[in-house]
């Protein structure tokens, strides 16, 4: 069985097996995709390397041979025992041909019926490409802008037409934004803004509503006419309290952070690391005060076990070098700006934009 039905695996964020080597999952797949290849990386390269001698039905026949015996009774055990868990899962290899036609045809052997790819990996990664370029004529966009740290991605998580691009690409969108896990490779993170943007647009949602990003997050590119589509929206800014702003920031950088660390140095040494980053945009004396200051509450936190002075040098990171870039950032788009309040006040603005 054949499907092109891509529309219907995002919708239903079906549950997908990729039988391509490990070398090429890491280099992007899809949501919901479990990797259990067909071949390995070493099996892959000597097959490829027999196509080049001999031609097709040689690297064939030697795939056969690399993949026999109980080898081949645990690739099909891996894709059962999946199919048992995810009875809708469907079947890819990368452009739908050998590999994924010899898993099904042992899959049917062994009394498992499955559905793969027309076209495989690439016909679907072109239609998601396809999907959010045609996108841009199908919403218009909304941009929540504001101060590091006013909530602007607490707000986000309250708006059913939102799309949290810093969530996708797994950063926080600062330089000091680094999670403890990677971020995903380029191709997953337009794979996962691809599914989220078909998913909100079925729905019927006609604004969405993101995050004042810029092109990139992290190490990962919004693609072009995408950044470029969102930076001619209209602008609506989150105005937050610093005593506010300081304690969310406080609970994101440190609180939440030093929970994602095996211990406090590796935190410590991270934040270190994203002040000196900032170093020529702050001055030297202010990098100085600012290294000062951290330092001091690190001491403060091991001596008493109290976080609350990491608020001292969080403050400053918010005055002295947050709020005057993006004092700067908005002054440039200050004629695309629509409206600014509270959170409360943006939810009642936005409440009649579906």
């Amino acid at each position: 069985m054949l499907s092109s039905d891509f529309k219907s695996v995002v919708l239903n964020s079906t549950p997908l097996i990729d039988v391509r080597a490990p070398i090429e999952f890491e280099k992007g797949s899809f949501p919901h995709a479990v990797n259990i290849p067909l071949i390995d990386d070493k099996q892959r390269n000597e097959i490829g390397i027999c196509y080049k001698k001999y031609g097709n039905k040689e690297a064939v026949k030697l795939g056969h041979k690399l993949v026999s015996g109980d080898l081949k009774d645990e690739r099909i055990k891996a894709w059962s025992d999946f199919i048992k868990q995810n009875s809708d899962a469907k079947l890819f290899c990368f452009r739908g041909g050998q590999r994924s036609k010899i898993s099904q045809e042992w899959l049917r052997q062994a009394g498992d019926d499955i559905t793969r790819f027309k076209g495989g990996y690439k016909a679907f990664r072109n239609y998601l490409i396809d999907a959010t370029e045609d996108s841009v004529n199908h919403f218009k966009p909304v941009i929540i802008g504001g101060y590091t740290g006013s909530g602007k991605t607490i707000l986000l998580k309250k708006l059913k037409n939102s799309i949290d691009l810093e969530g996708l690409a797994n950063h926080r969108g600062s330089s000091f934004g680094k999670k403890t896990t990677p971020q995903p490779s380029q191709i997953n993170f337009e794979n996962d803004m691809a599914y989220d943007l078909i998913q909100k647009l079925d729905k019927g949602f006609k604004y969405l509503v993101f995050e004042d990003e810029g092109n990139r997050v992290g190490s990962v590119f919004i693609p072009k006419y995408f950044a470029d589509y969102l930076s001619k929206a209209p602008l609506i800014i989150l105005q937050t309290p610093i005593e506010q702003r300081v304690e969310i920031t406080f609970d994101e950088y440190v609180i939440e952070a030093q929970k994602m660390y095996d211990n406090t140095e590796l935190w410590k040494e991270e934040i270190l690391g994203a002040i000196h980053r900032i170093q020529r945009r702050l001055g030297n004396q202010k990098h100085n005060e600012l290294c000062e200051t951290f330092e001091n509450a690190c001491v403060e936190q091991m001596q008493s076990g109290s976080l609350e002075a990491h608020k001292e040098w969080i403050e400053t990171l918010l005055s002295e070098y947050y709020d005057p870039m993006y004092d700067y950032q908005i002054k440039k788009r200050s004629e695309q700006v629509e409206f600014s309040g509270s959170s409360e006040e943006i939810l009642e603005y936005l409440s009649n934009r579906v």
